[in-house]
């Protein structure tokens, strides 16, 4: 049986081949009707298009890079998804890769899918190593959107489009909550303080205690290097400490996961003998009982926004939106948080 043609797809929508081309390949002069004429007509009949003689004809792979740190992070697989359905539907493909916030795993990554001739890439970059590489991909034409990072290069650059996490404001908040509860001791578990997600986190703990004229003497931080048998380490060591702290703030994936199995092994009651608050509300945090207090933001959002940035570039419209999104994080309150007890808090 003959392969299903562009022509075919046009007959069975009723318009013309040029207007075929441009909704599958995510044009811009496209009406609603239309697309959906399209889109049903061509999977109706079947029809994929051939990806290697688009790349000769239009100069485009239809292929987006990402590069995020693990894959298997319930946080980051939530943006990858809403990413890829967002970019799919405009005619690309995403493909991802784990860096690890490895520098060299990252270089060699990017270097792939500049290789393959990717049409842009979305990156979560690590500690900065590679800023110069990224700078030469933007500055060579290929449409680079940055996740919840640092703008390449400089922090105040504004040249460099990407979806940033107001991680700042979600941190101040959950402090203050716990401060209001009456908690002293608090201590911070996260992730590598050089990334823009950490470093906001630690800046909006720490001004929560001087805003509310609270002695600092109680913050403590304590830095992630490997999520979870680290953190459940840390915990222990902590909670088995003279100033034990009596409420702890921690990353909602692998993290979290150390903190409560530390709880557990140390025959501590959540809320009763510690409170315990999730940054990313996660399935982890939702289904343990107690539910666990969580700071939420919505992962798919991030996704979509991340996309539509690259989208833009890609159709080279620079000017017909921003070039920054920045997201709220929201308190959600759950049965993990409660005052301490008042033995806990004297010193």
């Amino acid at each position: 049986m003959a392969a299903v043609t562009i022509r075919d797809v046009a007959l069975a929508a009723g318009v013309s081949l040029s207007s075929v081309s441009r909704a599958l390949n995510g044009g811009k002069y496209v009406s609603a009707r239309v697309a959906h004429d399209v889109a049903q007509a061509a999977t109706r009949l079947g029809y994929k298009p051939d990806f290697l003689a688009r790349s000769l004809r239009t100069r485009s792979s239809g292929m987006v890079g990402c590069l995020v740190s693990d894959v298997s992070n319930p946080l980051n697989g939530s943006i990858v998804r809403a990413a890829e359905a967002h970019l799919r539907d405009a005619g690309y493909m995403l493909v991802v890769a784990s860096t690890a916030n490895d520098p060299t795993r990252e270089r060699a990554a990017a270097d792939e899918f500049k290789g393959r001739r990717f049409d842009g890439m979305l990156v979560a970059p690590g500690s900065g190593a590679n800023d110069s590489m990224w700078r030469e991909l933007a500055l060579g034409g290929t449409p680079v959107v940055v996740l919840d990072r640092d703008p390449i290069g400089a922090r105040d650059d504004s040249r460099w489009p990407a979806v940033l996490v107001d991680h700042h404001g979600g941190a101040k908040a959950a402090t203050r909550y716990l401060l209001g509860l009456g908690h002293r001791r608090i201590a911070l578990l996260t992730a590598d303080a050089r990334m823009r997600p950490s470093r906001e986190r630690i800046a909006g703990f720490q001004e929560a205690y001087a805003e509310t004229g609270v002695d600092p003497s109680g913050a403590q931080l304590c830095i992630q290097s490997t999520p979870m048998d680290f953190a459940q380490g840390d915990t222990v060591a902590l909670l088995r400490g003279e100033r034990r702290p009596t409420a702890i703030i921690a990353l909602g994936t692998r993290i979290l996961a150390g903190v409560l199995r530390a709880a557990r092994n140390l025959d501590l009651s959540v809320p009763r003998d510690l409170s315990v608050l999730s940054v990313g509300d996660t399935d982890l945090a939702s289904v343990h009982a107690p539910a666990i207090t969580a700071l939420r933001w919505s992962l798919e959002d991030v996704g979509r926004a991340a996309a539509e940035l690259l989208l833009q570039r890609l159709r080279g419209d620079f000017g017909g939106g921003q070039s920054r999104a920045l997201l709220e994080v929201d308190l959600v309150l759950r049965e993990s948080c409660a005052p301490p007890l008042l033995r806990s808090v004297q010193l």
